[in-house]
């Protein structure tokens, strides 16, 4: 048997080169997708503005939806959207967050816990639709929330569940085992490190997980169409607070609603070109308030990172 020539120290030297090369152009390349991408996004965003300009003003967030283009506002879609949000986290941030703690702390690494993290995995990316359509039949029929403002927000929690779950197994995986460990050498229960420990540290990575999902459930339309959402609404619903003994009023959740979607689809939709530059208007919002969103977590994210210190 022949030997094997050995490696010389120059032949070493010349693959590293190569090998920082190709990591040089790698990170070109990423760039360069990015920028193209932001770019993108940045002259999308450019021509809603200048094309929605001449409807920016007090009247267009104040005014309900109307047939005559120069009337019609989003104050109906954006109260409505506002409300199906808060409905939406109220729903997925404790079963998400609960969820994710029972699969990362609790659960034991069996092959029925891999199928249920296979199946949470799998369920962040079936189209929307499929979610609407479970929705219409277990919410509005089933359960008989019809289509109101309820159904709508427990459809989208169950849209961005799988994305608060991931998330906050991820954020909760971040936290150093000498951390647990530590608090368990001192006599604390699973729960008291869990709830002392644990969450503290990852609350950022959760608080982020969430917004990033709200970024995506805030400009769904499919699902809320399959559930019935209104595209023409000129009242807003019930205020969530009054005046009177217990100043909450949930009369709100059973009304019928609109969303910010729904209205630029109705607006894109008609031949008038004045209700065009409505729908631009409004599109200039949306993406601002999901550009808005995710600012919010970047920055939770910076803030709850300077404060952890190990």
């Amino acid at each position: 048997m022949s030997a094997v020539a050995p490696v010389t120290l120059a032949e070493i030297r010349k693959g590293l080169a190569w090998r920082k090369q190709l990591d040089k152009v790698f990170v070109i390349v990423g760039l360069l997708i990015l920028l193209l991408c932001l770019g993108l996004l940045a002259v999308l965003f450019l021509d809603l503005v200048i094309q929605g300009a001449p409807r920016f003003g007090w009247d267009f967030f104040t005014s309900f939806p109307s047939r005559k283009a120069e009337r019609a506002g989003i104050l109906s879609p954006m109260v409505g959207t506002t409300l199906i949000m808060l409905v939406t986290v109220l729903a997925a941030l404790p079963v998400g967050v609960a969820a994710a703690i029972y699969l990362e702390e609790y659960a034991p690494k069996n092959w029925f816990t891999g199928i249920i993290e296979i199946n949470v995995t799998n369920l962040a990316g079936v189209p929307s639709i499929v979610y609407g359509l479970l929705a219409l039949g277990l919410f509005v029929y089933q359960f008989d929330f019809g289509q109101s403002i309820l159904s709508a927000g427990l459809t989208l929690a169950l849209l961005i569940l799988p994305i608060v779950i991931v998330a906050t197994r991820e954020s909760l995986r971040s936290v150093p085992k000498a951390i647990r460990e530590a608090a368990y050498g001192l006599g604390a229960t699973r729960w008291e490190v869990t709830k002392d420990h644990v969450l503290p540290y990852s609350t950022g990575g959760i608080l982020t997980g969430l917004i990033l999902g709200l970024s995506r459930a805030i400009g769904e339309t499919a699902p809320i169409i399959t559930i019935g959402a209104l595209s023409f609404i000129a009242f807003l619903p019930p205020s969530p607070v009054t005046g009177e003994f217990p100043f909450l009023n949930f009369e709100w959740l059973k009304s019928e609603f609109t969303a910010m979607p729904i209205q630029m689809f109705n607006w894109i939709s008609r031949p008038d070109q004045a209700f065009q530059v409505n729908a631009a208007a409004a599109g200039a919002i949306l993406l601002g308030m999901s550009l808005a969103m995710n600012a919010v977590a970047i920055w939770i994210r910076y803030r709850f990172r300077k404060k952890i210190n190990w």
